[in-house]
């Protein structure tokens, strides 16, 4: 069995000239594995682990080494002309460095420390999508379908430039992994385009907003579907990467998260005022219902159970 895997393996990756997408799939696979085996032993506070780098008091998370590994592949690429066997030790080099660096994807979007939270689920999302495009051009689909060395044909190049149009459409409903993965496999970005957008989606805040009745068809799939396939997500996700801090109701960390989201969420409802720059914010005509809404949407936006506490409502995002 062994030989015919060592068969296999000279014949569809060495012969095929694969080997260093190959290896660079292994890296990436193998530094989230063990990163995120690092990450989970230190949250547990185990004993026998070393725990973080923090010289001088300076934590210095593992994106930047990631970042070194990037280098040494690219550079190294350039530096060698991709000749044999440098490419594959750098592309080794860059799947390590991929791994790393995507696995703190979250902390560079949100340019915060989200590692633990709700929010640093995005990280989680970019490997997996990261893994997933690379083993899809290991198995031999390219982008849109377009192989090089082709001549060129209108009607592919139609096909290929309407795949993409339904890719960037389906991303703007809201369905993330069939826009992405539909640029590797044409046709399945279309599923997406013809579907009802998800609520919180820029295409529904677009076109739905004067269609009640569409927002409300779309409301009630994303309770029907989307909620069973998120949580099954989350179950996934817990079991991969670990479960997300449940952070207390009156932390600041949690106010201020919650805060900063509830401002990009408005900032789009109102009108800008014609001088200074400023956002117009209608007054509210019931003031005590308006500060139980919003209490309850930076509740949930925060990651918390919703409680019914009381206290002075919290002051408004600018």
């Amino acid at each position: 069995m062994l030989s015919a895997l060592l068969d296999g393996y000279h014949q569809h990756i060495v012969a095929a000239h694969k080997q260093p997408l190959f290896l660079l799939l292994v890296g990436f696979i193998t530094s989230f594995v063990c990163i995120r085996f690092s990450t989970r032993m230190i949250r547990a506070q185990v004993r026998w682990w070393p725990g973080n780098i923090t010289p001088g008091g300076l934590h210095i998370h593992h994106m930047v080494f990631g970042l070194g590994f990037l280098l040494l592949g690219g550079i190294g690429v350039f530096a060698t002309n991709g000749g044999h066997p440098w490419i594959d030790w750098f592309g080794l080099s860059f799947g390590i460095g991929c791994g790393l660096v995507l696995d703190e994807f979250a902390l560079i979007l949100h340019l915060d420390d989200v590692y633990w939270s709700e929010q640093g689920r995005k990280s989680v999302d970019a490997v997996i999508l990261g893994i997933l495009i690379t083993a899809l051009l290991l198995t031999g689909y390219v982008p849109l379908g377009l192989v090089p060395g082709q001549s060129t044909r209108w009607g592919v190049v139609g096909v290929i430039a309407g795949n993409a149009v339904m890719s960037v459409v389906a991303l703007l409903k809201g369905k993330v992994w069939t826009g992405l993965l539909g640029i590797m496999v044409p046709g399945l970005s279309w599923i997406g385009a013809v579907r009802l957008a998800r609520p919180s989606s820029p295409w529904a805040r677009w076109r739905y907003a004067d269609r009640p009745r569409r927002m409300a068809r779309a409301n009630r799939r994303e309770r029907r579907l989307h909620a069973r396939t998120d949580r099954a997500r989350t179950w996934l996700f817990d079991l991969i990467a670990g479960a997300p801090d449940k952070v207390p109701a009156g932390h600041p960390k949690a106010h201020a998260v919650a805060e900063r989201m509830a401002a990009r969420a408005l900032a789009h409802r109102h009108p800008a005022l014609p001088s200074g720059g400023r956002r117009a914010v209608a007054p509210p005509t019931d003031p005590d219902r308006r500060a139980r809404a919003q209490r309850r949407r930076r509740t949930v936006r925060a990651g918390r159970p919703r409680t019914a506490g009381t206290g002075k409502p919290p002051q408004r995002a600018r």
